[in-house]
């Protein structure tokens, strides 16, 4: 009997690790798929001694379809874009497009050689200036030289986040007094239906009056083309997240609300300790909608004030009219898709980490 439970000691130990691996494996499995990394799942677990056979079929749906799907895309590009015929030539395929995106890249490789160039030459001359004692000579100048395509890049993603977090202050507050008060909710509920289906395109000429009448004296870390342009993203993307947490507040348990009224909890603790928690997925739902619509209104509001970012960097190209422009458009506009799945990507990703259910 001792030799038999010897014998099974290790046994049990590792089945014990194994299962304790897969419970780890399922648990990160949760956050990869948030982040659109699902597939290194059944890769995980086929590592961990998993069925091959169990996991290959997951790992079929997950990743060889989705890739399949992708690759007859590309086909379908390569083969139908030549025949079509532009003013400024064929339609790039998918080969002249990655050539593009290459470009830009080593552009923006060059200019920031260029840059730290400019910076050092003006430190030696700075430094040989103080050494001989000609303080008065000494001068710091920023590089002024043209924004990359990453620039461009940038500065949108700072934009839409300037935007985003404006609408979510307004939205969230907005939102959970209009779910608590149905007077409140009544009040505010035929304004929402007026304004929110308003065009960036409308927005925008009112906002740049406005900015341009109220913020005379700009700040350097904040331009005025910024505000232009994060103050339209705001107006059009608020609407969701407003919506949304409405409807999330509206909906929390009455018998939750009861018990707090009966410990006569305040309205500040009531919110906190109850409303929120029970309707943060569907805030987060509203949010993931907002920042969706915000990167998408904030490319059309760049390309009509021509305010520096991608949507300027499309138009510029479109104007340009060289041989190499509508590659360069077709590069923006794959980027302007991947950089929206990865803003949406990181509000899920978000949403699981302050939620007790995600895919609400």
């Amino acid at each position: 009997m001792a030799n038999a439970d010897t014998a099974g000691s290790p046994d049990l130990a590792r089945a014990a690790r194994k299962e304790k691996l897969f419970t780890w494996i399922n648990k990160t499995g949760g956050w990869l798929d948030a982040l659109g990394f699902s597939w290194l799942v059944p890769l995980m677990k086929i590592a961990a001694g998993d069925s091959p056979k169990e996991q290959m079929g997951e790992l079929k749906r997950v990743l060889l379809i989705p890739l399949l799907g992708i690759a007859a895309f590309l086909v379908l590009w390569g083969a139908l874009a030549p025949q079509v015929q532009t003013s400024l030539g064929a339609v790039p395929g998918p080969a002249a497009v990655w050539s593009q995106a290459i470009n830009l890249w080593d552009d923006h490789v060059r200019e920031r050689e260029k840059a730290a160039a400019f910076y050092e030459r003006q430190d030696t001359r700075n430094a040989k200036y103080e050494a001989e004692g000609k303080t008065d000579k000494i001068k710091w100048r920023n590089y002024t030289g043209k924004p990359t395509y990453i620039d461009q890049i940038g500065t949108s993603l700072k934009t839409v986040g300037l935007g985003f977090l404006i609408a979510t202050i307004i939205a969230v507050p907005l939102g959970i007094a209009s779910g608590l008060s149905r007077s409140f909710n009544g009040a505010i509920n035929p304004l929402i239906q007026i304004f929110k289906p308003v065009s960036p395109l409308a927005w925008l000429p009112i906002v740049t009056m406005i900015v341009s009448a109220t913020y005379a004296n700009p700040y350097d870390w904040l331009s005025k083309s910024l505000l232009i342009s994060a103050v339209t993203v705001t107006l059009c993307s608020m609407w969701p997240t407003l919506i949304n947490t409405a409807l999330g507040v509206a909906s929390v348990d009455k018998d939750l609300m009861n018990v707090g009224r009966v410990l006569q909890l305040p309205t500040w603790k009531t919110i906190t300790k109850l409303v929120l928690p029970s309707s943060l997925p569907l805030i987060f739902t509203g949010l993931r909608l907002s920042l969706g619509v915000g990167w998408m209104v904030l490319i059309a509001a760049e390309m009509l004030a021509q305010n520096p970012g991608l949507g300027k960097f499309v138009w510029d190209e479109f104007q340009n009219g060289s041989s190499q422009s509508l590659a360069k458009i077709m590069v923006a506009v794959l980027t302007i898709g991947l950089i929206g799945f990865m803003l949406d990507r990181l509000m899920f990703a978000l949403q699981r980490a302050f939620t007790f259910s995600a895919n609400r």
